[in-house]
């Protein structure tokens, strides 16, 4: 019976000591747990901040790209109104280059 007693003694003792690790290991995984949620917390903190960020460039962007096809209108109408005065002045220069030629013409002729 006394030996019965040592083996349920010593089968008490290595379940108490067996349970002691696997309470630390639960405490382990608890606090594991607890810092990969704050990570985790974090994580998504950090991505709303960057779609957000991703969204006002979007607008920027939009904006910018707006501005970029109005000043090309602009800049297209401005070429084509330059090159009409051109063709106009040199139209002009032409018929008064045409016309001091026949004026010459004629008072080299008389």
């Amino acid at each position: 019976m006394t030996r019965r007693v040592m083996v349920d003694a010593r089968e008490a003792e290595e379940m108490r000591r067996r349970n002691a690790e696997l309470e630390k290991a639960v405490a382990e995984a608890a606090a594991r747990e607890e810092r990969l949620r704050r990570e985790l917390e974090a994580a998504l903190e950090r991505l709303a901040v960057a779609e957000e960020a991703e969204e006002r460039l979007c607008v920027q962007l939009g904006e910018l790209e707006a501005e970029a096809v109005t000043q090309a209108i602009e800049y297209q109408e401005h070429v084509r109104a330059l090159s009409e005065r051109l063709s106009f002045a040199d139209g002009v220069l032409r018929r008064s280059s045409g016309a001091s030629t026949s004026s010459a013409g004629v008072s080299i002729r008389n």
